[in-house]
């Protein structure tokens, strides 16, 4: 098994990811890798830790998704791993539920987003996000 972290999907990613049949809500697994120390683009905030950073992010989208319908089901750290192997270990995960695929693509796509998202890439080394269906 190949693990890559990425900060921004590929533009063949997103067109697959979104255009996907319509099923109604989802919970999206996030699994989080930050930077030692935040690296805004201006050179701001250099003193905050990549955590800090995606922290600053996370506040702004939580509200987002909140106002969609969606919630915040988890969000923690990682302290160890039981079964299983990766080369980096993640730094946190995070469970946001969504009530359709159209309501988060209208979410990652607004001017609100675009104007956290900055904190996202200041922090975050990179991450997983994987999409699930409960049964």
């Amino acid at each position: 098994m190949n693990v890559v972290n990425s900060v921004f999907p590929s533009q063949d990613q997103a067109m697959e990811f979104f255009g996907s049949p319509e099923d109604g809500p989802f919970v999206m697994v996030n699994l989080l890798k930050f930077k030692d120390k935040a690296e805004y683009e201006d050179g701001s905030d250099a003193h905050l830790s990549g955590a800090d950073a995606y922290n600053r992010y996370g506040e702004e989208v939580s509200k987002m998704v909140e106002a969609l319908g969606g919630k915040i089901l988890y969000s923690g750290r990682v302290t160890g791993l039981l079964l299983g192997e990766v080369e980096a270990m993640w730094d946190a995960v995070a469970l946001a539920q969504y009530p359709s695929l159209e309501a988060f693509r209208n979410m990652a796509l607004s001017p609100e987003m675009h104007a956290i998202e900055h904190h996202r890439k200041a922090g975050l080394a990179g991450q997983l996000n994987i999409r699930t269906k409960p049964r």
